[in-house]
This record gives C-alpha cells, structure tokens and sequence, in this order.
C-alpha cells in the first residue's frame, strides 16, 4: 500500500514538523497517532519518517505533528523547466499552476504583459500567496518531493532580464515551422551540429557551462507563454533581443492554459 506523502513545513538533520493546515488534517481528520508511519518530505529529501509528537490546539493553526526521519527514499527531480505564463483569467490561471506542478515544473513566474487586463494585473501580486498554496497541494497530490517556486507577478522587461535559463523558448502564433518538440531536439547538440543548431546557444567557450547545468538539476530550459490577444511587437523585439526561440505547437489556436500544459507535456519526454 503506498504510504500518504507530506512536505514539512520545517526541519532539522533528524526531525520534521508539520504544522498549520497540514498538522491539522492529519492529527483531526486522519487522526495521527505516535508510531504511524508517512512518507515526509523534508529539505527536498524524502524520507520514511515516524509520528512521534501530535500537539492539538485551539485552532488549526496551533497544531503541530513531529516526525522522526528515518532512511532516505528514492525519489525523482523535478524537470528542469521554467514557465513564464502571462497572467490570463484567475481561474483558469489556477487551473494553469496545479496542472503545470502535477507535470513537474521547476518554477511558474507570472508575468505582468501589455495586454493582461488592467484588473487582472493590479490584482495578480495579492494572489501570488493563494498560487503558492495551490502549488503546495498538487505538490502533495502528485507526490512531488519538492515545490515549485511561483515568482511573484512582474514586468516581460524585468522578467527577461534575469532569465538564466541557457535554452529559451518562445510559444509564437506567427512561427509555422519549427516546433517545440523539433527545438528541443536540437537543445542538446553533439559536438558536429553544434554550430547549425536553430535554437540559440551560448558561444563555444560557454558551451561547457551549457552542457554541466543541462546534467544537473538546476534550471536550463525556460518557455514563455503569452496573454489572450498575444504579445505586442514590442514585446516580440523583447524576447528577441533576448535570444528566445519562436515556436508553434501546432496549427491550432489554444487557450493559454492549454499550451502550457501542452509545452510541458511536451517538453518533459525530453528533459527526463
């Protein structure tokens, strides 16, 4: 029977603690008990971990559970993929972040582009605690040993700016022939194609910081996904000053929320 998974809200080398929300449900709901036994995980690691203290409180915040961690388990990374989503409709919007954490993605940043809806961007920076526990859930739900970190809300110009991600890839309506499932098979060249690659690539003497952060963990892909309406000239120039591959998913014109699930998909059959 595969055990109920948690992510710990903190840590230590031998212990972990659940507490709030969590702690709350587990000790009410499931009623926790000393010597039951759950998968926890705690500083990205995951754990088979002991119940050894249920505090009860007056309400569900005061709660706390106390694990004891035990061996380390098996687990996988999450993809090494940065979504750029252009804030659209807050439910759909949600719907966007629980499916894209389920898929595995590394970090989600909203971005605040020129046609996002005025109501919609003054509003985006108040719902980025309301993504974060969203992303904390289906996290949970998909048993992810880690959680995706949800950015808070900026601007393209900000967000461009300090994108590391060494292989950058833009969801375009006006691209027709090169695919993302075409470029990601060209993110990762041998050394003969290396210079007729179509996606940008650093410069040969960056090449082999390219290739140490691509067998890493760490995040080398990024994929930008634009607003209802699209993104404006100005903002194409943006992502072509920096360096940022056009690509189609297809001849169909999809909703934000279902490229981005379709990128993912996607782009993970290639990044494992």
């Amino acid at each position: 029977m595969t055990r109920r998974r948690w992510i710990a809200d903190t840590w230590t080398d031998t212990t972990a603690t659940l507490t709030g929300d969590q702690a709350a449900h587990l000790a009410r709901v499931l009623r926790a008990e000393a010597g039951q036994v759950y998968d926890v995980v705690s500083n990205g690691f995951l754990h088979r971990a002991e119940i050894t203290r249920v505090t009860a409180g007056a309400g569900d915040q005061d709660y706390e559970v106390l694990f004891t961690l035990h061996e380390e388990l098996e687990s996988d990374a999450a993809l090494p993929l940065h979504l750029l989503l252009a804030v659209f409709k807050f439910d759909h919007m949600e719907w966007a972040i629980e499916k894209a954490t389920e898929l595995g993605i590394a970090k989600i940043t909203p971005i605040l582009a020129r046609r996002t809806e005025k109501h919609l961007a003054q509003s985006a920076l108040k719902r980025s605690e309301r993504w974060r526990r969203i992303a904390l859930e289906a996290s949970k739900q998909s048993r992810r040993t880690d959680i995706p970190d949800i950015a808070d809300p900026i601007p393209l110009k900000q967000a461009l700016e300090q994108e590391h991600s060494l292989i950058r890839i833009l969801l375009s309506e006006t691209e027709q022939s090169l695919t993302l499932a075409s470029a990601l098979d060209n993110s990762n060249p041998s050394a003969n194609d290396w210079k007729t690659c179509r996606v940008p690539h650093p410069s040969q003497p960056y090449r082999d910081e390219w290739e140490e952060q691509s067998s890493i963990t760490s995040i080398t892909h990024a994929i930008a996904i634009g607003p209802e309406g699209g993104w404006t000239p100005e903002e194409m120039s943006l992502f072509t000053q920096h360096q940022w591959q056009p690509v189609t998913l297809g001849p169909r014109i999809l909703r934000a929320e279902t490229a981005a699930i379709a990128a993912i998909a996607i782009a993970s059959t290639h990044l494992h």
